[in-house]
């Protein structure tokens, strides 16, 4: 019997020695935990006495409607007391779409550890440097309260061009001649019915409006952003790879009219170009440099959208990035417009879709 309990014993222990065997190995840190590191195309460290700090960015090419994530990490050993980097005090030539403070956490040397995230977006096209940023630690326990640096390097992003590589291609079609349109019989009987008809539409749509009332939230913009919004999707459109250059430059110059009616309360859209011009001299909302670009920008428009002007293509890529430039010089988080009725009929839309 006590034979039969050690050989019963021995089995149990040895099954328990093969499963520690097989299974512990699944524990240690696999590919997982490399995945957040190479996330990141580009990743610098650099290190001075406790600190050590890493700048990764995510691409080191985009196009003009993408943008570039930039992480800051920064290890300082226990004892000393770190000042992450102001990152809008220096960048020039990306703005912030947004960022995020990933939190504070201690690594397997008791390290603290400071993770700050931020989503750039682009100005212009061209290759622009992500500049040198400067931590600041110091220790804790020095009477003196000495503060020492540590500052990166700057690294090159590339910004491609909405053209792409056939912009030499580009041409634009000539103004078609004028075609008469023949005469037609008066209908009265006709008219009278439509506006029953589109009467009895509106009343329709303000009952069933009325329903919705309580669910409306108001919702306001500022006007750059509406800008950028209406940019972004025209980029999409991809209408200068099309050929569409004279719908291009239609769509362009409404954009840059339409926010100067939000932003400075003037009635771009409804005036000709020389009207506007007249109006904007008796203001001073604007500074003579920006009146002397947007003067060039809509004449510039003009020639292509009334008369049979081939702009080039460094022609219309100046177009663009003066409107973005225009936009971010001028833009205000003040002055916000009510949006409300757009997004109210875009979610009315994706519901009956």
């Amino acid at each position: 019997m006590a034979e039969k309990l050690c050989k019963t014993r021995f089995v149990f222990y040895l099954l328990l020695s093969c499963w520690i065997i097989l299974f512990c190995p699944g524990c240690r840190k696999g590919p997982a935990a490399k995945s957040e590191k190479t996330a990141f195309e580009i990743d610098r460290e650099y290190t001075r006495g406790p600190l050590t700090a890493h700048v990764r960015i995510d691409k080191a090419k985009i196009n003009i409607a993408q943008t570039v994530t930039l992480e800051l990490v920064a290890s300082i050993e226990p004892g000393y007391e770190l000042q992450m980097p102001t990152v809008e005090k220096v960048l020039e030539h990306f703005g912030i779409v947004d960022w995020d403070n990933l939190g504070d956490k201690l690594d397997e040397n008791n390290n603290v550890v400071k993770r700050y995230r931020y989503r750039l977006e682009p100005f212009l096209s061209g290759t622009y440097p992500i500049p040198a940023f400067t931590f600041e630690f110091h220790d804790v326990n020095s009477p003196e309260d000495k503060k020492y640096e540590l500052t990166t390097e700057p690294i090159d992003i590339e910004v491609a061009s909405l053209l792409g590589e056939q912009r030499a291609e580009l041409k634009i079609a000539d103004i078609e001649g004028v075609v008469e349109m023949p005469g037609q019989a008066s209908l009265w009987w006709i008219w009278i019915l439509c506006f029953i008809v589109i009467a009895a539409a509106i009343v329709t749509w303000l009952y069933f409006r009325r329903k919705k009332t309580e669910e409306i939230i108001k919702i306001f913009k500022p006007a750059h952003e509406i800008a950028y919004s209406r940019l972004h999707a025209l980029v999409e459109r991809d209408l200068v790879k099309a050929g569409k250059i004279k719908e291009f430059y239609e769509q362009i110059s409404d954009i840059l009219r339409r926010y100067i009616e939000h932003r400075f309360n003037l009635h771009a859209p409804e005036r000709t170009t020389e009207e506007f011009l007249t109006e904007l001299v008796g203001t001073n909302v604007l500074s003579q440099p920006d009146q002397d670009n947007l003067a060039e920008f809509l004449r510039h428009c003009d020639l292509v959208k009334f008369a049979k002007y081939s702009p080039t293509t460094e022609q219309i890529q100046r177009t663009f990035d003066l409107v973005k430039d225009f936009v971010e010089t001028t833009k205000s988080e003040e002055k916000k417009i009510d949006v409300t009725e757009a997004v109210f009929e875009t979610n009315v839309e994706v519901r009956s879709a």
